[in-house]
């Protein structure tokens, strides 16, 4: 396939935290279909962010975007600062003219929670709660007010919300602490306003959550790696029904590709429910269904992990 046949040539694409995770994966394979892909997040080759992983930066990003077929550009932006944010918005705007499509997974949370998990409000530090808000949901609606106007000078636009968890999901479970709660149900609820206020100009709106993520930090969790990580299925059973990265990357891929994405507008998906869809793998070959498990298993505790990938 050629630049000019890729689905996404010509395309111009935010992926807002792309350091690693799924953000990066998203990236990759936006440019994977022939994208631009701005690249934005604190962690870069001479400065580390809270987070304090030096092993994921946003030039790595940038450069596993264009050997995938994209063209990757790398802007360290710390989107709880409106003027970077505008700065970057203001690039994209100089050096192309539009924006197709917005991915807002600014998270960086996960430090957070091993000290957040399970306790009540009261009793989580204040800093720590409110951080998880700030890096949630905060930089979300900073990025979303300062791109959006650029995003629907041309119809077809799209915004993809990443979080933790389906509205169904979430909407029946309490997340873990009310922090986090708050942190990762707000996503799905940005993405239904505005699928209202895109739809005038074309644009559509969705939230996307990957499954049982094995992102880098999960890996390093369970002291595995992508190559050998079905070892920590030794410790804990359940994690075979795990994904990669790659999974929901493909699942936004296919969604930005889609031009009848429209008929999404406001739903809350998962990448289980977009590789049904869109016909596409794990990057193993498999088809996981992470929330599809956790629901049954809470119905059958013999349900089985390979009737769910």
């Amino acid at each position: 396939m050629t630049t000019e046949t890729t689905p996404l040539h010509g395309r111009i694409c935010l992926v807002a935290g792309a350091t690693r995770g799924a953000g990066r994966a998203i990236a990759v394979q936006l440019g994977a279909a022939g994208a631009t892909v701005y690249v934005t997040g604190r962690t870069t080759r001479e400065k580390l962010s809270e987070v304090g992983r030096s092993t994921e930066t946003i030039e790595e990003t940038a450069e596993l975007v264009t050997a995938a077929g994209g063209r990757g550009v790398a802007v360290p932006t710390d989107h709880l600062e409106p003027e970077q944010v505008r700065a970057l918005v203001d690039r994209i705007d100089r050096e192309h003219g539009r924006l197709d499509v917005l991915v807002n997974d600014v998270w960086g949370g996960e430090h957070l929670i091993v000290d957040t998990f399970g306790k009540r409000t009261w009793d989580v530090d204040l800093a720590a709660g409110l951080r998880m808000l700030e890096l949630g949901v905060r930089t979300h609606l900073v990025t979303s007010h300062t791109a959006l106007p650029l995003l629907i000078r041309h119809p077809g636009g799209l915004v993809v919300e990443v979080t933790d968890g389906t509205a169904a999901y979430n909407g029946t479970h309490y997340r873990e602490n009310l922090f986090y709660d708050l942190a990762k149900n707000a996503p799905i609820r940005m993405a239904f306003g505005l699928a209202e206020e895109l739809a005038d100009s074309g644009g559509s709106a969705v939230s996307v959550s990957p499954g049982w993520l094995r992102s880098e930090q999960m890996l390093a969790h369970f002291g595995v790696t992508e190559e050998n990580w079905r070892d920590a299925t030794e410790q804990l059973p359940d994690f075979a029904v795990s994904e990669s990265p790659v999974y929901v990357a493909r699942g936004v891929a296919a969604l930005a590709a889609d031009p009848d994405r429209a008929r999404w507008n406001g739903r809350s998906l998962d990448s289980g429910l977009l590789a049904r869809e869109y016909g596409f793998t794990d990057a193993d070959g498999s088809r996981p269904d992470s929330w599809g498990f956790i629901l049954a298993k809470e119905t059958d505790p013999d349900t089985e992990v390979e009737d769910y990938r």
